[in-house]
């Protein structure tokens, strides 16, 4: 029996498989390089009584800069947050901009405590190499309980419309809040946003019991 020549159809899809598996490929390969410039990258960081087991870099890690080294020629240039294993916490406004925390880990089990922005991706930690131990937790607390200064970071900006998390524990989000909004002085925007989604008024009297009301309506 003589074979079928291919169809123009069936060519062109053969074609796009292709050149799919060769771009998982590529971005495979640059993930691949850039973590073990991280990886190299994490062995200066340090640490003190306070943070360990975290560690932190001198000064906030940026990703865009790691990439830069760990792949100087190439193009396209490998987006950081393909770098990202899971997510720990994503603020959004109504403006339009958002903030994340997340998590990288290295080919050795280390995990990297990372943020993005609307203009740039750091590494702020690292610490921990199991995804249920307490490093997130810590990474958390002492974030908001130093408004970021601890990580290098200055938290600023009113509460955002909506919060998306993992975390279900719904008492240590509450705290985690109240610590952050109290060291950016964003009380009056917590009142303010509670004030526009429900009938009664703030209660200036206990803040902790406003925070938990405003994140009841923002968390998705």
């Amino acid at each position: 029996m003589r074979r079928r020549s291919e169809t123009e159809g069936a060519r062109r899809t053969r074609l796009r498989l292709s050149y799919a598996r060769r771009g998982m490929f590529h971005e495979r390969q640059a993930r691949v390089q850039v973590l073990e410039e991280l990886e190299r990258q994490a062995r200066t960081f340090r640490t003190d009584e306070d943070l360990y087991p975290l560690r932190v870099p001198r000064a906030p890690l940026s990703l865009h800069d790691v990439i830069a080294r760990a792949r100087p020629a190439a193009r396209p240039v490998l987006d950081p947050l393909a770098l990202r294993q899971r997510a720990l916490l994503r603020l959004d406004w109504d403006d339009g901009s958002a903030w994340e925390l997340w998590v990288a880990v290295l080919p050795s089990g280390l995990k990297l405590f990372c943020d993005s922005g609307d203009e740039e991706s750091r590494v702020l930690a690292s610490g921990g190499r199991h995804a249920g131990d307490d490093t997130d937790r810590q990474f958390l607390e002492m974030l908001s309980e130093s408004g970021g200064h601890r990580f290098g970071i200055e938290m600023s900006g009113g509460a955002p419309a909506r919060v998306r998390t993992p975390i279900a524990d719904r008492e240590f989000l509450t705290e985690l809040f109240v610590h952050l909004f109290e060291m950016a002085g964003a009380e009056d925007s917590v009142r303010a946003a509670l004030a526009r989604v429900q009938r009664l008024p703030p209660d200036r009297s206990d803040f902790r019991a406003d925070v938990e009301a405003w994140l009841s309506h923002a968390l998705r």
